[in-house]
């Protein structure tokens, strides 16, 4: 059905508190980069609307550093623009602290939480490689 795959990896020792924040992160951040990836608003049958959603499924993996590290360096390696959430970025309370404290990294030191990616079905495949679906 679809030609591409939109999959979020999640470091597996995350809260579950992070785990959903990190989530709603990445997304918005996919959701920015491929606008069209949106649907068309929802309507029940009372008449009352409701903000449209993703018209592609979302794939949530979960993996240990190590893993998530691998994918990370994998998606820059193929070019591929990915949301990247980072440890510190917790300590954080909005965004332009977040980009800063962002910036204070390269992707050899990096602690990533969270990565999320939409590309070729194939290409994600291979990304992803290590990491399992979320539990």
């Amino acid at each position: 059905m679809f030609d591409t795959k939109f999959a979020i990896v999640l470091r597996e020792d995350l809260s579950v508190w992070q785990k959903l924040n990190v989530t709603a992160f990445l997304t918005s951040g996919i959701v920015a980069q491929f606008p069209d990836i949106i649907g068309e608003p929802y309507r029940d049958r009372a008449g009352n609307l409701y903000n449209p959603l993703s018209i592609q499924p979302v794939i949530v993996l979960s993996t240990d550093q190590a893993t998530l590290a691998a994918i990370h360096r994998r998606t820059l390696e193929r070019g591929v623009t990915t949301s990247l959430y980072v440890e510190e970025m917790f300590s954080t309370g909005f965004d332009a602290a977040n980009r800063a404290v962002f910036a204070e990294f390269a992707p050899e030191d990096v602690k990533a939480v969270g990565i999320a990616l939409r590309a070729d079905k194939k290409l994600v495949d291979k990304i992803t490689k290590g990491a399992r679906m979320h539990p």
